[in-house]
């Protein structure tokens, strides 16, 4: 049991406000912060060691070595904090981190010595494709981690040796951002950003997730994934705003344990400009959704433009690098069968368009035509389409443009390739726009993962966001990624 203390000062003052003046109906209560164990100082520089307690809101602390969270022990940011991290220093996660940002004060850990570019990026002149400070690197006793309303940027150092004995896929000179590995422990990401990152930006090795309203730039330098989830992990992505991803925005292979599958939900996701900067075999990986190496997935109502493919449900033999999804039947899996459907697709070149319905350009895949994708890729194919087979979708170039706020489609002159910021962008959709009511809220096709994850306003997820109507992450509505 967590001992808190409750800085409860500013609301007796409003209490106390409130009795002086009846009738005073629209009084304001402050929402007490809460503490967790004694402050931590910003007086002078957090050197390399172990730490516990809360790092107050709104204060600047500077990092110059591995801030390591003790098993038992809890870290807690509170809202406003910027961390700025120096010398490729990292969180080493053995006990629980809770980062409690909101959308009016949220949290900024960074490498000071980056600036963010906008425009058009390439590997060798943007820094958001180095590396700066290290990564969340969390042991298999970590039992809670929360990120809210927090910029993650510039991270991905290489990690100098092995913080803990690694019981998955963890290495010395791995550049991720976010590593998590308890098959035990929960993780929740919600309404957060992440810019930049020389590799994968997550590694999930086990667990229950809530990955949701979030967003990804730039991450990737000459491959890597965004939302990678292996081993044992299930959970939840949805609503998250993906662009310039090196090559998948979101992914799930059951690598790395012997635990059980890897099971998401990938529902209402945006996915733009992915794919472009991954060197290896085209076709042997995604630029956007990848299910691959017996894993489960339910994927629907994602908006995908201008990615290098679309929905991959890999095949191959087992043994492979690559091997294949599980599409099987199950009644105990959380996920009774791998399906998909309700995706809407914009590109703007034949070779994209060829890769709405990924093909077999480098290894074998088993994504089926769906009749409930926009467009209906099942009709485009007709019946006697094989799943791999090559085909020409040179008529789709240009057609269904979502029509988001502020975003130039068509896109000419390869755009798609360098431009992976948000920037000054906007995409929501317009009134109108043909990706409104087009998605699914039909549970007996697409239900959230609930199961081992805590709906908590502190210490878990502040809500499992259901499905939406309207395609990817922003909703007419106003519900959905709040960015």
């Amino acid at each position: 049991m967590k001992k808190l203390k409750v800085i409860s000062f500013c609301l007796s003052l409003f209490a106390l406000a409130s009795c002086s003046k009846k009738g005073a109906d629209n009084a304001v209560v402050s929402v007490p912060l809460v503490q967790i164990g004694k402050p931590i100082s910003n007086s002078g520089p957090l050197a390399a060691g172990t730490y516990k307690g809360t790092m107050l809101a709104n204060q600047t602390y500077t990092v110059t070595g591995d801030i390591t969270i003790n098993a038992g022990d809890t870290l807690l940011i509170q809202k406003g904090v910027t961390i700025n991290m120096t010398n490729g220093a990292n969180f080493i996660v053995n006990g629980d981190l809770i980062s409690l940002g909101t959308k009016d004060a949220p949290i900024t850990i960074t490498d000071p010595s980056k600036t963010k570019q906008v425009g058009p990026s390439t590997v060798a002149g943007d820094p958001a494709y180095v590396g700066g400070w290290g990564g969340i690197y969390c042991s298999n006793t970590a039992n809670l981690v929360v990120i809210k309303y927090t910029h993650l940027d510039f991270g991905g150092a290489a990690l100098k040796a092995l913080p803990f004995p690694a019981s998955a896929g963890l290495a010395a000179g791995n550049q991720y951002i976010l590593y998590f590995e308890n098959p035990k422990g929960v993780f929740i990401m919600e309404d957060s950003w992440m810019y930049g990152s020389p590799d994968d930006a997550t590694r999930f090795y086990g667990g229950y997730y809530n990955i949701m309203r979030n967003t990804m730039e730039k991450c990737g330098s000459v491959g890597g994934d965004g939302f990678n989830a292996k081993g044992s992990s299930v959970g939840n992505m949805a609503y998250n705003l993906i662009i310039g991803g090196a090559t998948n925005g979101t992914k799930t292979a059951s690598d790395g344990t012997t635990a059980g599958e890897c099971q998401f939900t990938m529902y209402n996701n945006t996915y733009v400009n992915d794919g472009y900067r991954n060197t290896g075999v085209y076709g042997a990986r995604s630029g956007s959704v990848e299910i691959e190496n017996n894993s489960r997935a339910l994927v629907y109502n994602n908006l995908i433009v201008d990615c290098d493919f679309g929905v991959r449900i890999a095949g191959g033999p087992a043994g492979a690098k690559v091997y294949l999804a599980d599409t099987t039947s199950s009644s105990t899996a959380l996920i009774p069968k791998t399906a998909y459907g309700y995706n809407y697709y914009y590109v703007d070149n034949a070779a994209m368009a060829g890769q709405i319905v990924p093909t077999s350009v480098a290894q074998a895949v088993v994504t089926h035509p769906q009749a409930t994708d926009i467009p209906n890729m099942a009709a485009l194919l007709g019946p006697n389409y094989t799943f791999g087979l090559v085909y020409d979708g040179s008529s789709l170039v240009g057609k269904n443009n979502p029509m988001f706020v502020n975003y130039p489609l068509p896109a000419a002159n390869n755009f798609w390739v360098t431009q992976a910021s948000v920037d000054s962008y906007n995409f929501h959709l317009q009134q109108g726009s043909p990706a409104a009511g087009k998605g699914t809220t039909n549970a007996a096709l697409i239900k959230p993962i609930t199961t081992g994850i805590p709906v908590d306003p502190t210490f878990g997820s502040s809500e499992i966001t259901m499905p939406g109507a309207d395609m990817g992450c922003y909703q007419l509505n106003g519900t959905g990624n709040h960015h």
